[in-house]
């Protein structure tokens, strides 16, 4: 995989520190917490906590709009768009 540009970590670095993907980050890592809890997911176990309609679209993270999906699937949504490739899990 290609490594990442200086100006790239840069604006990444920038738009992860922004006040509304700060809170959208803590509301995501809040329901993956609850998920545990319930018995529907694990650490380690290769699953996503996803959005029916994401978060980009206006979506909001109550139960009733996520769902329980394996990471690649979820992560992977836009291969066949360009050069883009699915990130493959090595530890299996």
């Amino acid at each position: 995989m290609a490594k990442s540009t200086a100006e790239k970590l840069a604006y990444q670095k920038a738009y992860d520190a922004r006040p509304d993907q700060k809170a959208l980050g803590v509301e995501r890592r809040r329901e993956r917490r609850h998920e545990i809890a319930a018995g529907k997911v694990a650490i380690g176990d290769g699953k996503d906590i996803a959005h029916v309609v994401p978060a980009s679209r206006g979506g909001k993270t109550v139960p009733t709009n996520l769902k329980v999906e394996a990471a690649a699937k979820n992560r992977g949504w836009r291969a066949g768009e360009g050069n883009y490739k699915v990130p493959v899990d090595k530890k299996k």
